[in-house]
């Protein structure tokens, strides 16, 4: 049964202040910013070219430097960037005592795919290589991302496997927006009661922007169509109330068919990305923990 924190926060969600009459994308995405969790004192933030790709190193007293997860934030590749993504970042800086690289990867329409494929590799290299503290060999990588992150963690994975680049100790994949074509279940049948009031056209909107002339099931866009094989054990979280759920738990069959070693978890009444709200919500707190707990043991 979810905590009775989730209905403050629901409540929260639908009084928040709505976008001004038709927002410019850049109205859309400065509001995104302020209106996300800022992060604490605890955190220190440095800013960093990773390999010519801007981004933020996320620390707590507690990150081993040579332990360090590369973070894609979700937005449709659209939306979003390190801010909206810090707070989140540090918490799980926090809970796997590691350091994490917020990158600022290309953008669509401006940038469309496969740009932000192109800065997730790039990103990977840096920090194979590279920590907090400057040049140095990681003891142990991850990939980790939510929403189109979390569909751009499993591209960068299945890319990085394709061009024979050694891969990450584990990857991680929050609410993963897998399918650009948009097809799973889900996205019909909890169309409307998706607490974010998210709709088939919005992410209809969102694939044309960031495909551009790319095909929907093209794996390195749509990881969902992809062939699994040899990639490292993937922790896959999902909500039970959210539309992209059946993105998560087909994702989640194909790779454990192709033999990867999946833990697959769904949230019962969590709305997308729920972790977001860690600092309002247990269940946001829970599932960090669980990420946390999963890095440690595979480090």
């Amino acid at each position: 049964m979810a905590s009775e924190e989730l209905q403050r926060v629901l409540k929260l969600i639908e009084e928040r202040p709505r976008p001004l009459v038709n927002p410019t994308r850049q109205q859309i995405r400065e509001a995104m910013e302020q209106r996300s969790f800022p992060a604490t004192d605890a955190a220190t933030v440095i800013p960093v070219e990773a390999n010519e790709v801007p981004g933020e190193w996320v620390t707590v007293a507690e990150s081993d430097p040579n332990r360090r997860v590369l973070y894609f934030h979700g937005g449709g590749y659209v939306y979003g960037s390190p801010v909206t993504h810090r707070r989140l970042c540090e918490d799980i800086a926090q809970a796997a005592g590691c350091a994490v690289l917020n990158l600022d990867y290309r953008l669509a329409p401006e940038h469309p795919f496969p740009a932000a494929l192109e800065d997730a590799l790039a990103g990977f290299r840096f920090i194979r290589a590279n920590g907090p503290n400057g040049p140095a060999a990681a003891e142990a990588t991850f990939i980790a991302g939510d929403s189109a992150g979390g569909g751009l963690t499993l591209a960068t994975l299945l890319a990085a496997r394709d061009q024979g680049v050694d891969l990450p100790n584990a990857a991680i994949a929050i609410s993963a927006w897998t399918d650009l074509a948009i097809t799973g279940e889900s996205v019909t049948s909890l169309a409307e009661s998706d607490p974010l009031e998210s709709n088939v056209q919005m992410l209809k909107d969102l694939a044309v922007q960031y495909l551009a002339d790319a095909h929907a099931c093209d794996p390195l866009a749509s990881p969902l169509y992809a062939d699994y094989a040899g990639l490292p054990p993937l922790l896959l979280q999902v909500g039970g109330a959210e539309m992209l759920l059946s993105d998560s738990t087909r994702a989640a069959t194909r790779a454990r068919a192709a033999g990867v070693d999946v833990v697959e978890e769904v949230w019962d009444e969590m709305f997308h990305v729920w972790h977001q709200f860690a600092p309002l919500l247990p269940e946001g707190r829970e599932a960090i923990g669980k990420i946390g707990e999963f890095i440690k043991q595979r480090s």
